[in-house]
């Protein structure tokens, strides 16, 4: 028993570290971190993320990724933004929250259309090809969640690149970076066994209002 104990603590260490090693190779280069160096890009994707924290407090990976997304549009990077979040329930609306505090923030609401349907990035990057017709985009989030991004959408056909919101600190991002972890070896997985979005559906054409 202990030894297959230890056989699969080994197994499951050499996962982690070879889907870390893959993801992040594939994205040397790829990502950018400051405005002045990030090309034009027709659409921006932002990767929803909730407004705030299990304990009710504003959570910071969502104000970075807003702030990211608002200058870069201001900075004529891009000039449509496609929201894909989690909106699983009535009561949480990530795509909408972040629209919402875009437009706050000063971005024409029809420049923004929603996915309501992102629940994983694994989803949102497919969908951005399959639903939202696109070819070429600039993914924004916090690097470590862009590496993962720009592998996925590569795999079905994207050309992807990041802009990098502002990061957290060790300790704030200690527990969302162990998820990111496993969440790479996942995303191998994913890939192995074929997986597919939750849901597809109807295809939006940008430069169209968009209903929920």
């Amino acid at each position: 028993m202990l030894f297959s104990f230890f056989i699969a603590l080994i197994l499951m260490v050499v996962a982690l570290w070879c889907a870390n090693k893959i993801i992040e190779s594939n994205a040397f280069h790829k990502t950018f971190s400051t405005i002045e160096e990030v090309p034009a890009f027709k659409v921006g994707l932002l990767l929803g993320t909730s407004k705030h924290t299990k304990s009710g407090t504003m959570n910071v990976y969502y104000t970075k990724r807003i702030n990211a997304s608002a200058e870069l549009f201001k900075a004529d990077k891009i000039k449509y933004i496609i929201i894909s979040g989690d909106n699983s329930t009535k009561s949480y609306d990530e795509p909408t929250d972040m629209k919402n505090d875009l437009v706050a923030a000063g971005i024409d609401s029809n420049k923004i259309y929603l996915d309501y349907a992102g629940f994983r990035t694994f989803d949102s990057m497919v969908r951005c090809k399959k639903i939202f017709s696109q070819d070429s985009i600039l993914v924004i989030s916090q690097q470590f969640h862009n590496e993962r991004a720009i592998y996925i959408g590569e795999q079905n056909g994207l050309f992807v690149r990041g802009f990098n919101a502002a990061d957290v600190s060790a300790a704030y991002g200690k527990w969302t970076m162990l998820r990111e972890a496993f969440a790479r070896v996942k995303v191998l997985v994913d890939f192995i066994i074929g997986t597919e979005p939750k849901f597809l559906g109807e295809k939006v054409e940008l430069g169209k209002s968009q209903k929920k």
